[in-house]
């Protein structure tokens, strides 16, 4: 089948699926597993092959968002029923103001980002979002889309974030310049898709706060309410852990046990897990919440965090028919013949990828295969090679929509509709993208 063809399938796909999302109504895991199964047909996938290809997209998925999503989920309420987050969000609201809170958020993410998976950082801070605006910070739109944005440019551009760390080994870039670069790319696409969009519109699409996010501001577990040093410490916790072991184990022997320690405590798995039952315990037990409650907490959380985790892994379903079907291998080919700056290339092949798999790890990395050959004739230093790794990050997460976890993420904790994610969220990732796309392309021209 002709490269053409390939990519006309996945864009027919695309529109197949937002059709049957927005305007059938048809169910997002029903409207992915069907437009999954055609465009496996379409690109001439062998039809015996395309249910293992479902399965493998399905299983590749959950094997880590399901953990994370339900760890995380019960981390988050017990932080939330305890009014951990209520005094986090208190103590924000009181540094930066009622006004400022959204530039509070976005930096929060921003920050507390580095160390993490894009998904793991959404399940660990989203509620703290709620809860400064249940304390009166703003609207869930303006809070939410300040903190997703922060978590998204930081995703995008900064190392040890896990994407652009390891693109930027596989290309050989010098780290120094990554973090400038990043720094110069990732500040302002934070400030003009957070704080500046968010609040533009907040004016335009309004959602109320989740239901089950409608507590009230009093306390509701426990005799006092926990410290500001002790519940921001407890959300900390397993950002330490998993910094720990991004950072420590690149100075230490990989063959050594303390290599093997740090990578099992640094999983996002095992340092949420142990977060768990630290909140369990700290917030829980020693305050005289007995064990019956706080497993009754934990029920809760996970009733909403099931649709989520399905809605995902039905995004990664689709995800990994388009790349079984040799869609990036046909789009690389497309353009590499270009005679596009190669900065400009590499932006445009990671988003390009991106539009099509949805993923924006699998977009930078697929990205950095396509780009690679075309780089050993240039002879690109480490600092111009730094350039090229933002612009993948830039790429790799404009143009968000219905096969990226992502928006499914930012569609059901924020309770929006398909068309208001679109609009959002979809439109605060391509202003991140494509500013960080900008600066990159403008720091080469230096180099």
């Amino acid at each position: 089948m002709s490269d053409l063809t390939l990519i006309l399938t996945a864009i027919g796909s695309i529109a197949l699926l937002l059709f049957l999302v927005m305007k059938v109504r048809l169910h997002a895991i029903v409207s992915l597993i069907l437009v999954s199964m055609l465009a496996g047909l379409f690109s001439g996938m062998n039809p015996a092959t395309i249910a293992d290809t479902i399965q493998k997209g399905m299983a590749g998925t959950l094997g880590f968002v399901a953990v994370v999503v339900a760890l995380g989920a019960m981390f988050g309420r017990v932080m939330e029923e305890t009014g951990a987050l209520d005094q986090i969000a208190h103590t924000l609201l009181g540094k930066f103001g009622h006004k400022k809170a959204h530039w509070a958020m976005s930096l929060t993410g921003f920050i507390c980002a580095l160390p993490l998976f894009f998904d793991v950082a959404v399940v660990l801070l989203i509620g703290i979002a709620f809860a400064v605006v249940r304390k009166g910070g703003g609207s869930v739109m303006k809070i939410g889309i300040a903190l997703l944005a922060g978590i998204a440019a930081c995703q995008a551009f900064l190392i040890p974030a896990p994407g652009p760390i390891l693109v930027a080994s596989q290309l050989h870039a010098d780290f120094g310049y990554m973090i400038l670069i990043g720094l110069l790319a990732g500040i302002p696409a934070m400030i003009l898709g957070g704080p500046i969009f968010g609040s533009y519109i907040a004016k335009k699409v309004h959602v109320e706060l989740p239901e089950h996010e409608q507590a009230d501001n009093q306390q509701r577990e426990g005799e006092t309410i926990p410290s500001f040093a002790l519940s921001l410490s407890i959300v900390v916790f397993p950002l330490i852990l998993i910094g720990l072991k991004t950072i420590v184990s690149r100075f230490v022997d990989p063959n050594s046990s303390l290599h093997d320690w740090l990578t099992l405590l640094g999983h996002p798995f095992t340092a949420i897990l142990l977060a768990c039952l630290l909140a369990f315990y700290v917030l829980g037990v020693k305050r005289g919440i007995a064990n019956d409650k706080i497993m009754d907490i934990c029920g809760s959380a996970l009733q909403p965090a099931g649709v989520i985790i399905l809605v995902t892994g039905a995004g990664g379903v689709f995800k990994q028919v388009l790349i079984d079907s040799g869609v990036g291998a046909a789009l690389g080919n497309t353009l590499s013949g270009s005679g596009l700056p190669i900065v400009a290339l590499a932006f445009i092949l990671a988003a390009a990828v991106r539009v099509i798999q949805g993923s924006a790890t699998v977009a930078m990395l697929t990205a950095c295969g396509l780009i690679t050959p075309m780089l050993t004739a240039l002879h690109l230093d480490g600092a111009q090679l730094a350039a090229i790794t933002i612009a993948i990050g830039g790429g790799a997460i404009v143009f968000s929509h219905v096969n990226d976890s992502g928006f499914w993420l930012a569609n059901r904790y924020l309770g929006l509709t398909e068309k208001q994610t679109l609009q959002s969220w979809t439109i605060m990732e391509t202003i991140i993208g494509t500013t960080g796309g900008i600066v990159a392309m403008l720091v080469s021209f230096f180099l």
